[in-house]
């Protein structure tokens, strides 16, 4: 199946293509391939909006996942990812990447969460940004600095 960008905000420019390479490249690394995630990139008032409404944290967050398990005969849909771009906007600068290297890591962190992986525990954190760092590859592979901003306030 794949992933759907969706992208909901135009305060910061999105590289949708690439977004959804990075999905289909955390559903394949999780032995997903034939699973289907929709990513949705919003501003962070919608991403408060939802933070409140599903967690009751009453603030911006970077990333949101929300899983819907549906069999591989309607198409294995995983869930969706919601993306706040002004707060990956606001990450990347003070991590002094990419906002797209930002990006990149949030939907591969957010399908994570879609198939299981939790960063609560300080140990389970350690294993899943490990994973992250595997998934993104050499090329792609994101700063400690970065990771380190990574958690599930």
């Amino acid at each position: 199946m794949g992933a759907v960008v969706v992208n909901r905000q135009d305060r910061v420019p999105v590289a949708g293509a690439r977004l959804a390479a990075a999905a289909r490249r955390a559903l394949a690394a999780v032995g997903r391939t034939g699973a289907a995630v929709e990513v949705a990139v919003v501003d962070d008032r919608e991403i408060r909006r939802l933070n409140h409404a599903f967690r009751r944290v009453d603030r911006p967050t970077d990333v949101l996942a929300f899983p819907l398990e549906v069999p591989e005969a309607a198409g294995g849909l995983v869930g969706q990812v919601v993306i706040s771009a002004e707060t990956a906007l606001r990450q990347a600068r003070r991590a002094r990447v990419p906002v797209a290297l930002e990006l990149d890591l949030l939907v591969t962190h957010g399908v994570l969460h879609l198939v299981g992986y939790d960063d609560r525990d300080p140990l389970e954190a350690e294993l899943m940004h490990r994973r992250e760092s595997q998934i993104l590859g050499a090329r792609r592979r994101p700063p400690a600095r970065l990771m380190e901003g990574l958690t599930s306030a």
